[in-house]
């Protein structure tokens, strides 16, 4: 038992780091978005949100062959490729940035997510099964604090290397006429991407490195059985309820946090301030996963736990939607400690009870991640249209329908006994 015990604490140790550098990469679009507004002289909202387009959207063309990757090489091996494919994403900026092309960018955005989706799919069952279902929003919490960290010191580290310092540049840069001059101070704005993503570049081979002498445990799934019959997919709908959730949550989690500078701009907020939003964001989301894990499931069970949190949230953009200022963001910053619950508690509920279709629909989990890429757009649309402020009201579609899956939809069964 003791000997168990040794082994889960050092596999959950070896995940933890992946998911600090799932962290890393990924909230790094909050820095990403306004840079690349300015350096790519982008005009519109919609523009710029093609940053977390390019990114998510690789977790709906990868998650599927992703699962049959990790069918060929097992998890240790898949976790590995995608540090390795994620690297060649991060090598991508730099001729993306000594072409200052946008295009080239975002190929090495959606090289980046490709990576991450192949990650996502070996490392999220892994920590689902790898103890009691009943608990597994406590270590899925677990791991997300090791990505809100990162997330925060990743926002930081890229905020001071490609702002710090260059606030004249970027007024310079607003207010000069097209021409030699104005390009070269475009091109030294854009120089200041290379070294951090090098260094990103060369970090993420050293993990490959320590993932393959980790030897993590392969978890083999037995056939799932019912009335004596093999399954398919097909047969438990309250899974393909649970990957819409996905879809929801996730678009929703990436408004609250990659809109906050652009939020602060609408109400004038200076960036030297509103950079900072992203962070105070990410330690909402830390306070919620640490009261995840002391009150999960000891004291409130995971469903009843996102039901909270749900209509938390609800309130907390009824909020945003009738104040305005400092006050309104406030609330937007707030909703991620509502999210902090809701991936830890959408997930166990999905896939619970598959069997062998555990790895298939995981992938499918981490497919519906595209909702980062898609609501977003939506998001900027509505705000090209009319307003920042007005459009955080397309966050109340996403959260009445996963109010709708942890209420309803987590139960529907298409067999009875199933």
């Amino acid at each position: 038992m003791e000997e168990k015990k040794r082994s889960t604490a050092y596999s959950m140790f070896v995940i933890g780091s992946l998911f600090f550098v799932f962290g890393f990469v990924t909230w790094l679009n909050n820095v990403l978005i306004p840079y690349m507004r300015t350096s790519c002289e982008l005009t519109t909202q919609v523009q710029g949100y093609l940053v977390t387009f390019a990114f998510y959207i690789a977790y709906f063309v990868m998650s599927i062959p992703s699962s049959y990757v990790l069918k060929k090489t097992g998890y240790s091996n898949g976790m590995a490729l995608g540090l390795v494919i994620m690297a060649i994403g991060c090598v991508m900026f730099i001729p993306g940035a000594k072409m200052r092309s946008y295009p080239v960018f975002l190929i090495g955005l959606f090289l980046q997510g490709s990576g991450l989706s192949l990650l996502q799919t070996a490392s999220n069952p892994f920590v689902t099964v790898i103890g009691p279902i009943e608990s597994a929003a406590r270590r899925m919490s677990i791991m997300g604090i090791c990505n809100k960290v990162a997330g925060m010191i990743g926002i930081l580290i890229l905020y001071n290397a490609l702002f710090g310092g260059k606030e004249e540049l970027i007024e310079n840069i607003k207010i000069a006429s097209a021409g030699p001059e104005k390009e070269m101070m475009l091109q030294q704005l854009s120089n200041g991407v290379i070294i951090p993503y090098l260094i990103m570049t060369a970090v993420l081979i050293a993990l490959v490195l320590f993932i393959k002498s980790a030897h993590l445990p392969e978890i083999v799934e037995e056939d799932k059985i019912i009335d004596g019959k093999s399954t398919s997919i097909f047969d438990f709908p309250y899974m393909w309820l649970g990957v819409l959730s996905i879809f929801f949550y996730v678009g929703a989690e990436v408004i609250a946090i990659d809109s906050l500078i652009g939020y602060g701009d609408f109400y004038n907020i200076p960036t030297a301030v509103s950079h900072y939003f992203g962070v105070y964001a990410l330690v909402a989301l830390l306070i919620g996963y640490f009261c995840g894990i002391l009150f999960v499931p000891k004291y409130i069970s995971q469903r009843n736990a996102l039901i909270i949190q749900l209509l938390l949230s609800i309130t907390l953009v009824t909020v945003a939607l009738f104040t305005d200022g400092l006050l309104s963001v406030t609330a937007i910053i707030c909703l991620s400690f509502a999210h902090a619950i809701m991936w830890p508690a959408i997930w166990p509920l999905a896939i619970r009870d598959l069997g062998n279709h555990t790895e298939f629909a995981s992938a499918l989990m981490v497919m519906a991640i595209v909702g980062g890429a898609l609501i977003p757009l939506v998001y900027g649309k509505v705000a090209d249209t009319f307003n920042p402020h007005i459009a955080y009201s397309v966050l109340y579609i996403c959260y009445a329908y996963i109010l709708f899956f942890a209420t309803v939809g987590y139960k529907i069964t298409k067999n009875k006994n199933s």
